[in-house]
């Protein structure tokens, strides 16, 4: 995956749903993960791993945050997230706090709890100020169906890493459960789901459904109708995640092309998230899109007749 020639590591900052304008570190090679979630925007993971890694020198990542923050752009937060699992990178701990000692941009990192049965790991995110944790199933059979984990990944074993996290954590957990038609969203495993999120006690319960371009499209979003029946059941904690709200961007990326592919190389984006994330107008942004289509350098695709951006 081509790389931004300032900024390798970083992405965005992108409109997030919780987080405001979040920039993204990302900490692996393309696809580094533990799961192959069926709904994963990324598409499948060719290779599933549990070993954590060094891919990249940390302090060069280090260097490129405080270069970027310097530039002036909007900042809500530091997110560690991207094209694989973040946990999986062993520096991800030292940069954290190196993080906090240059900047009071809070902290947050997403993560799909695989490795939160780790000591280490549940210790190493302890600076963060937010942790986005994901929980699709509380079962092993509909684990296995959606997350597709590593073969040596058990559900419990999870659901008891993110207990031990939360009693260990004194920043905010917002934990994520993404529900897929058909495969989570039974009342009989809605039910086991819950007692898991009881369990954890997350400070959020943040829903979610199939959006974007999923890695197989048997992965089917539920209604707005549904998916606030489901709220219901994981009670006053529980929100469906609402669409970004758009806010102004204070300075414009340079190259509004390079700055289109940045984002577009780590997920699928709609012309509305590109307009959200970049501050240009609807007009601007479309004839830099169109350039880049006639150039071949990303696709467009449809999903729920929505329209969305991908690299080629």
């Amino acid at each position: 995956m081509k790389k931004e020639k300032n900024f390798p590591h970083l992405y965005g900052p992108v409109p997030s749903r919780r987080l405001g304008y979040s920039l993204g570190v990302d900490l692996l090679p393309f696809k580094t993960c533990s799961l192959s979630c069926i709904y994963c925007q990324l598409g499948r993971s060719q290779k599933k791993t549990i070993r954590r890694i060094n891919p990249y020198s940390e302090k060069n990542i280090l260097e490129e945050i405080k270069k970027f923050l310097k530039t002036g752009a909007r900042v809500d937060f530091i997110t560690f997230s991207g094209s694989g699992e973040p946990t999986l990178n062993k520096s991800i701990g030292w940069l954290i706090r190196e993080i906090k000692k240059i900047t009071k941009i809070p902290v947050a990192v997403l993560t799909n709890s695989t490795l939160l049965s780790r000591a280490e790991v549940r210790k190493e995110l302890a600076a963060a100020e937010v942790v986005v944790p994901s929980l699709d199933a509380a079962t092993q059979p509909v684990f296995e169906k959606i997350n597709r984990p590593h073969p040596s990944l058990k559900v419990e074993k999870i659901i008891d890493g993110l207990a031990k996290f939360r009693k260990e954590f004194r920043g905010q957990i917002w934990l994520e459960i993404m529900l897929v038609k058909g495969v989570n969203d039974s009342p009989a495993h809605l039910k086991k789901l819950k007692e898991a999120v009881d369990r954890i006690n997350p400070d959020k319960i943040h829903l979610n459904t199939v959006v974007r371009p999923p890695a197989e499209k048997t992965a089917r979003s539920l209604t707005p109708e549904e998916m606030n029946k489901i709220k219901d059941v994981f009670g006053q904690k529980a929100e469906v995640i609402a669409s970004f709200r758009k806010k102004e961007q204070e300075i414009a990326p340079p190259d509004i092309a390079e700055a289109i592919l940045a984002i577009v190389r780590r997920r699928p984006v709609s012309l509305e998230d590109l307009e959200n994330s970049l501050g240009q107008t609807r007009e601007e942004l479309s004839l830099e899109i169109q350039k880049l289509l006639q150039q071949k350098k990303i696709k467009q695709v449809s999903h729920l007749d929505r329209d969305y951006f991908e690299p080629v």
